[in-house]
């Protein structure tokens, strides 16, 4: 876990760990402390990417294109950006040099290289302070079927007003559960999809709403059309495809909206990067 200022600790309600009583408390303090006045919209760029492996001389231009999603002033936004496969089937650790240059001093790389969650890092703009991380394991890997498969989570607020939280996730589950091919694999893949998925509704969205914290999650669920995890509440900026970008609302005070949608070509295989532009405030 990453360390607690005393500013940071005593916004979460005097609790120097996440996942106590007393980040609820803190949680649902803030939303009644400050609920005298709404805070300004402001712009929250999300992006999910999975690099792929297939033209791998292309990856560099991904990252960038990936990183120049939206115009923003002349310039373009900082998005945040959950990445899939880094590293994966193909590990010249390229993938992890051509992010930390694209994503360099106005960023964090959370889990970037490091661990069980070195496939699924995100990168974080320096505009949000990072309160807590977490990796969430979803299943085991199979010799030359899968991977291991995690959830990496952050918890982050705005620097600009602390009292806006959130928790972004990020995923990759296994492939061919659902794509209706002859595999000797195929009880395993699907066993392990469904798995994968009851640990993201439960482990990860349940988890975190019950403290009052909005969750917006980003990943390559490798099913299409994939079912919703909440299907009263959760919220999804692409109704189809297989790389998606959703949000489950809080009870905090902070509010999310989406505005619009795009796609950024990668090149690299099947995968363009999909981008969500919202608006996120105190509410």
């Amino acid at each position: 876990m990453e360390p607690l200022s005393r500013r940071r600790a005593l916004a979460l309600g005097g609790s120097a760990v996440l996942g106590t009583t007393g980040v609820l408390g803190g949680a649902a303090a803030a939303g009644a402390a400050h609920s005298e006045a709404k805070g300004q919209w402001q712009r929250l760029v999300v992006v999910t990417a999975n690099i792929g492996r297939d033209n791998l001389g292309a990856r560099e231009a991904a990252v960038r294109a990936v990183r120049r999603a939206v115009k923003d002033d002349g310039g373009f936004a900082q998005p945040l950006v959950g990445w899939q496969e880094i590293g994966g089937g193909d590990e010249d650790g390229k993938e992890n040099r051509f992010i930390r240059k694209h994503f360099g001093s106005g960023y964090r790389n959370l889990f970037l290289g490091q661990g069980a969650a070195r496939q699924v890092p995100m990168s974080v703009p320096r505009t949000f302070d990072v309160i807590d991380r977490r990796v969430t394991r979803a299943h085991g890997g199979k010799a030359g079927v899968s991977p291991h498969r995690v959830i990496s989570q952050a918890v982050l607020e705005l620097a600009a007003d602390p009292r806006v939280r959130l928790v972004v996730a990020n995923t990759h589950y296994v492939s061919g559960a659902w794509n209706n091919e002859d595999d000797p694999a195929d009880a395993w893949r699907r066993k392990m999809w469904k798995r994968h998925f009851r640990k993201h509704r439960d482990d990860v969205l349940e988890h975190w709403h019950a403290k009052g914290f909005p969750v917006v999650w980003t990943g390559d669920v490798n099913r299409n059309p994939m079912p919703r995890l909440v299907p009263r509440d959760e919220k999804r900026a692409f109704p189809r495809g297989i790389d998606q970008i959703a949000w489950l609302p809080g009870t905090n005070g902070t509010e999310l909206r989406l505005e619009r949608t795009k796609t950024i070509p990668m090149h690299v295989d099947g995968h363009d990067a999909r981008v969500a532009v919202m608006r996120i405030r105190r509410g």
